[in-house]
């Protein structure tokens, strides 16, 4: 099995290469985004909650997004491994992810995070704003406040997997494939190893 969380601020990527990474290598994809942008169009009461935090630019607290991301994980028990877009967010949640993937005798085993400038994710944010339906991708302000949430609460798990030596940063900015072939080198050079 082969665990990668792949990380970075809103606009730097994740999901646009999670979907090349995906195919592949067969791995599951888990976005904590995703899975809440579905509750809330459904209208559930855990979509309500996530909503009023994402609509702020904060952070679902985490004992609802780690309930959630169990859960996902344990939809699909014969996975090849699993890439984790977007969680996890805080140390806590880390640690409480750690221990889950212990329980079922796995863990991460690469954090792979997207290194893009501030200014090249608002601009990207911007647009995906123009050609989408999301409120928090059209305002510069709640965008700006998305990476600065990041940057306080999010960016010092790097030094969490560092610790672990489970840590690489990738170049974010470029080509499409361009960042996919390094994302697929980090990750075959992984597969080397074991």
């Amino acid at each position: 099995m082969l665990n990668i969380v792949l990380f970075g601020p809103p606009g730097a990527g994740k999901g646009t290469q999670s979907a090349k990474l995906i195919e592949k290598y067969k791995l599951v994809h888990l976005s904590t985004g995703d899975v809440f942008r579905a509750n809330i169009k459904g209208n559930t009461e855990l979509g309500k909650l996530a909503k009023s935090y994402m609509d702020a630019g904060n952070l679902v607290p985490d004992e609802v997004t780690i309930r959630l991301l169990e859960s996902e994980v344990d939809k699909n028990p014969d996975a090849k491994g699993f890439i984790f877009d977007g969680f996890p967010r805080t140390r806590a949640q880390a640690e409480a992810l750690d221990t889950f993937l212990a329980g079922r005798d796995t863990t991460i085993h690469q954090m792979i995070a997207l290194n893009v400038p501030e200014e090249e994710l608002v601009k990207r944010l911007l647009e995906r704003g123009k050609e989408s339906d999301r409120p928090d991708d059209k305002d510069e302000n709640i965008i700006r406040n998305r990476i600065k949430v990041y940057n306080e609460q999010t960016a010092i798990l790097a030094d969490y997997y560092s610790s672990q030596n489970k840590y690489v940063s990738v170049e974010g900015v470029g080509k499409v494939k361009a960042i996919f072939d390094r994302l697929s080198y980090v990750i075959d050079s992984l597969n080397a190893k074991s």
